[in-house]
């Protein structure tokens, strides 16, 4: 079987990564080409009998925001003629969208003008805002696998008989976790408790996330902090959003969950991040600010559908994590919030219990395994 896949972003380079496992290990002779990053990249060495190519890196990609991407049209243009290009001279059984959906919706309808086969992973929140894309997703996916249990009856009223529930990925990414060596950041020459930063996994991201967070850094010398960095955007590009005079913070590179596991709390960016820090049962304040423009279109896109925009809120429906949202973002709610979430036993444990019914709502580990059973289905119907 062929199967091309298509990632854009750094979660769902993770997702495509155990994926890909699950797809291997069930056709390990399978031909397959991605868009994706190192997890998925790395998954692939793990079968080295399988023909497996990475057509374009996520470091490529990860455009968000209305205005990053209208920056960037001509290079998002590109890629969707170079894709639709490549996806044709490979011709393969079924193409795999990993969520990414203000590109990858565009490929699923040419693909499904062409024939082609198409499985959406990770359902793009419709249900929150662009409803309007639900009649061409429709009809151009044979199978969409949607990972949030509260996506079932949005799925069910509006008659998508081919969207499947197949559970949260990050279940199996923490359990994987669990079953590895593990490399804690905790020091024996260090015991101030350790605040673990996550300011998120693009640049305009940590733009805007970094320099508040450095200043709550600055601020709490009994404390030791480190930054979730990723090596691909480069140790520079990290040391130029530091101040040269604060010294109790540190980056550690792709080494977010050794983090997570040895963290006293955590400040973290919205994103799927707010999820992988509740399974940890870490406290955590929940930070986003983007720039006003777009900020003010999605309010107008979204109204009052959602009440949250963390994932652990979303799931629970209620809030479980204090969400710092734009203007909230800012020094004095910060510090009261993270006072907190490192102090207040109460706090920390009301958080705890709450992520435990969370975890309980979501099911257990397996939506990887779920998901490639459901594209190995689909490409032999």
């Amino acid at each position: 079987m062929k199967y091309y896949i298509i990632a854009g972003e750094a979660s769902g380079d993770l997702h495509g990564g155990n994926l890909l496992r699950a797809l291997l290990a069930r056709q390990p002779q399978a031909e397959i080409c991605f868009w994706g990053g190192d997890h998925m990249a790395a998954a692939a060495k793990d079968f080295p009998e399988a023909q497996v190519c990475q057509v374009r890196h996520i470091r490529d990609l990860a455009f968000m925001g209305f205005l990053e991407v209208v920056s960037h049209l001509s290079e998002v243009m590109g890629n969707i003629r170079m894709c639709k290009r490549d996806i044709e001279a490979f011709h393969p059984d079924v193409v795999v969208f990993i969520d990414y959906p203000g590109f990858n919706l565009k490929i699923a309808k040419f693909t499904h003008a062409r024939g082609y086969k198409n499985v959406y992973y990770i359902s793009p929140q419709i249900w929150a805002w662009k409803k309007g894309r639900i009649r061409p997703m429709r009809r151009d996916l044979d199978s969409l696998c949607y990972i949030l249990p509260s996506e079932q009856s949005f799925y069910a009223e509006n008659h998508f008989p081919q969207a499947r529930y197949v559970g949260h990925p990050l279940l199996d990414e923490v359990a994987h976790y669990r079953e590895r060596e593990q490399m804690p950041v905790a020091s024996s020459d260090d015991p101030r408790p350790l605040i673990a930063l996550l300011p998120g996994s693009r640049k305009q991201e940590l733009k805007r996330m970094m320099p508040l967070m450095m200043r709550l850094v600055e601020r709490h010398p009994e404390y030791r902090f480190a930054v979730a960095g990723m090596r691909l955007l480069g140790d520079d590009f990290y040391r130029t959003l530091i101040p040269a005079d604060v010294s109790n913070v540190e980056i550690l590179f792709d080494r977010t969950y050794d983090l997570l596991a040895s963290a006293h709390a955590a400040v973290v960016c919205s994103g799927t991040a707010t999820l992988e820090t509740a399974l940890f049962r870490l406290p955590q304040v929940v930070c986003y600010q983007c720039n006003k423009l777009s900020a003010g279109i999605a309010r107008l896109l979204v109204g009052s559908r959602i009440k949250y925009i963390s994932l652990v809120n979303l799931i629970a429906d209620r809030p479980v994590v204090c969400e710092l949202i734009q203007g909230d973002y800012n020094p004095d709610r910060l510090e009261r919030e993270f006072h907190a979430i490192t102090v207040d036993s109460v706090v920390r444990e009301s958080m705890q219990l709450e992520y435990d019914r969370v975890i309980e709502l979501l099911g257990g580990p397996g939506a990887s395994d779920r998901t490639a059973e459901e594209i190995i289905k689909i490409s032999n119907s």
